[in-house]
């Protein structure tokens, strides 16, 4: 299933225009004969990596289902400024009530799609991927792994059913790195991979001890990463996270680890700057 057919879409779709809709839109009403027909334009003012075209006709049909729309670029593509990016039509009014949710989207998993762009290309060439967090907004979840894989991104689990990932304080609770792990290993199905966070590398060597399928190496030093990468020998999987930015995530990307997640994909993404025009 495509990520914008499953129902939860639709709802956060419902959602973001009946909080805006309220009870009707007085402006447009009150200047907009109600048959008016119009067609509009979609254009990037800034350069970026476009992703959520699809939500737009998904967006004017749950307000009219006679309006329409087609995209002019490739979804998960780089735009120039100035690019004219999708093209709508139909009956004025549902265009007016629909447009600043449809940007809202667009701009949003645009964002995503953007700033994720641009951490893969600093750790192009290494055999490391950068993946996402569940770091989201409620509703938002499916939307925004979405836009993380138009950036070419990877997505890291969708929720928590979708993996074990041992954290701090489920470590704290079990009584060290170890005895997670075990514990896990002896309930869990042996389908799910475990995953355990590490802060330091004598809990590295737990982890490894215990066969854990994937180290979390949080908030090391780029040394400790590479100490890392070397004790670990390919017998675990290795992602590195914490505060990961862009000035920093080539040279963690060349210690060798397979992975680094970067919370601020989906939690920091300033929205792509996208304007829609309408004419008769």
């Amino acid at each position: 299933m495509h990520p914008f057919d499953h129902p939860a879409v639709s709802r956060v779709i419902a959602l973001a225009l009946e909080e805006d809709l309220g009870r009707g839109d007085v402006t447009t009403l009150a200047t907009i004969p109600p048959d008016r027909a119009a067609r509009g334009k979609i254009t990037a003012k800034a350069d970026l990596t476009i992703a959520g075209l699809p939500l737009i006709e998904r967006v004017l049909t749950a307000v009219d289902l006679a309006a329409g729309a087609r995209a002019l670029v490739a979804e998960g593509s780089a735009v120039q400024k100035g690019s004219v990016v999708a093209e709508l039509w139909g009956n004025a009014q549902p265009l007016l009530i629909a447009e600043r949710t449809l940007l809202n989207f667009l701009q949003h998993l645009s964002g995503v799609a953007t700033l994720t762009r641009r951490f893969v290309e600093a750790v192009a060439g290494t055999r490391c991927k950068i993946i996402d967090t569940r770091k989201t907004l409620a509703g938002f979840r499916l939307l925004d792994k979405y836009a993380v894989t138009q950036g070419g991104g990877t997505n890291h689990r969708l929720g928590l059913d979708d993996g074990i990932l041992i954290k701090d304080n489920h470590i704290a609770v079990c009584g060290g790195v170890g005895a997670a792990v075990r514990q896990a290993r002896s309930h869990a199905s042996a389908l799910l991979r475990i995953e355990v966070e590490c802060t330091t590398l004598a809990e590295v060597h737990e982890a490894l001890e215990a066969q854990a399928d994937i180290i979390l190496l949080d908030n090391m030093t780029t040394p400790q990463m590479r100490e890392a990468v070397q004790l670990v020998n390919g017998l675990a999987l290795l992602e590195a996270s914490g505060n990961m930015s862009l000035d920093r995530v080539r040279e963690v990307a060349e210690t060798g680890v397979d992975f680094i997640s970067v919370g601020a994909l989906t939690h920091s993404a300033p929205a792509a700057d996208l304007s829609m025009a309408l004419g008769v």
